[in-house]
């Protein structure tokens, strides 16, 4: 039986209780539905299944009980129509890239953006005949100038990864309004409880919902989130018939995380910004990226953007072999190149993330051998300024 919806919900109640779908057994934790198939009872109903003319499950990989809760809520926690959850954040992206686009067609894309991202918009698209235009997204004028007669697509992320540069959603959303072209946004590092790209003009949103939708660092996850008209006529035939679905027992490890997104994600913002102070003063510390210090240069676009300015900081030092005995002195901050967990994470965008790019490639999105991205986890804010302090007086 599926729990009655509610519109009215705000976030922190949409999340616990929202797409609920309840067996006979009336349970009040989700079901977790372990099943690759699905039985009829006649086989007029598996024909009408499969003709779309009866609701009802067919196969996993197209739909399963467990994921479908998980992207109802997600649905309501975005404000979108409708989602398709996938195994990975990259699976999303991809999947997002190849249903919107076909040979011949043109994307422009902020050249800021994670390390992945960035090679499936440079290496694997063109194999498939798709033009693609790397830009300084923070530039509002290059979108425009980018724009040609087959364009199709802009991708962006804000704030972006690793640099935390803040991207004007307004100003690109409505331009691609105006010229008729879809705006894809990868909204991992905000979260859909910090900013909602739909409001701003975006037509799809990605995540990896493996980063703070999950929290803890368990298990991988995406999901995709759009108009019905989009999830239903050319996403959904592709997510069918190529297989980037999403687990059911992960699906049911992102409900229970949902549960206490909001918590986590303020605790996060706050850890994050008592960090980024505390790094700005100390003169080791040769330059901080966080959209709440009044020094980043996006920090007002933020604020109209972003409910709060972020979990991640990136901060530079004074040369690569500080960077590295900085992260090696750490004892609670553990060097990882994932991000979104309740422990904090530090890594070396430029050796890890960012690896596969040439020099040119790094420096053109301020990704030098001193940077690095830390993400602030959840423990004690000043356990964790101890454990930084303590790392910067081996520098000396």
């Amino acid at each position: 039986m599926a729990e009655k919806g509610k519109t009215s919900w705000r976030a922190e109640t949409a999340l616990i209780h929202g797409g609920h779908q309840r067996t006979r057994h009336g349970e009040t934790a989700e079901a977790l539905f372990l099943t690759s198939g699905y039985r009829y009872e006649s086989a007029a109903q598996a024909e009408a299944r499969f003709k779309g003319e009866e609701e009802g499950y067919i196969y996993t990989r197209y739909g399963n009980p467990t994921v479908r809760v998980f992207e109802e809520r997600m649905m309501a926690l975005e404000g979108a129509q409708a989602a398709k959850a996938t195994a990975s954040g990259m699976a999303a992206v991809t999947a997002a890239f190849l249903s919107s686009l076909k040979a011949g067609d043109h994307l422009i894309a902020a050249r800021a953006l994670f390390g992945s991202c960035r090679y499936v918009v440079e290496t694997v698209l063109p194999r498939f005949g798709i033009e693609v235009s790397l830009i300084d997204g923070a530039e509002n004028g290059a979108w425009e100038k980018a724009i040609r007669p087959n364009s199709r697509a802009l991708f962006l992320e804000t704030p972006t990864n690793p640099r935390l540069d803040i991207l004007d959603l307004s100003f690109i959303g409505g331009l691609a309004k105006s010229e008729k072209l879809r705006l894809i946004v990868d909204n991992v590092f905000a979260t859909p409880f910090l900013q909602k790209p739909l409001r701003f003009g975006a037509e799809i949103v990605v995540y990896s919902a493996t980063k703070h939708i999950d929290g803890q660092g368990r298990a991988l996850a995406g999901i995709i989130l759009g108009s019905e008209e989009y999830v239903e006529e050319e996403l959904a035939p592709f997510y069918r018939n190529t297989g980037p679905a999403l687990s059911p027992f992960n699906a049911w490890l992102m409900l229970k995380s949902l549960e206490t997104l909001p918590i986590r994600m303020k605790a996060h913002c706050q850890r994050a910004e008592t960090l980024a102070r505390f790094l700005e003063s100390q003169s080791a510390v040769k330059r901080v990226f966080y959209p709440g210090l009044a020094s980043h240069p996006g920090r007002a676009l933020a604020k109209k953007q972003m409910s709060l300015p972020g979990a991640l900081l990136a901060f530079e030092m004074g040369s690569k072999r500080d960077a590295f005995r900085l992260m090696d002195n750490l004892r609670i901050i553990g060097i990882s190149n994932n991000l979104g967990d309740a422990k904090s994470l530090i890594v070396h965008p430029a050796t890890t993330t960012h690896s596969r790019l040439s020099e040119e490639a790094r420096l053109e999105i301020g990704v030098s051998d001193r940077l690095l991205r830390l993400s602030a986890g959840l423990e004690h804010a000043e356990d964790l300024k101890e454990d930084l302090s303590r790392a910067l007086s081996s520098l000396r």
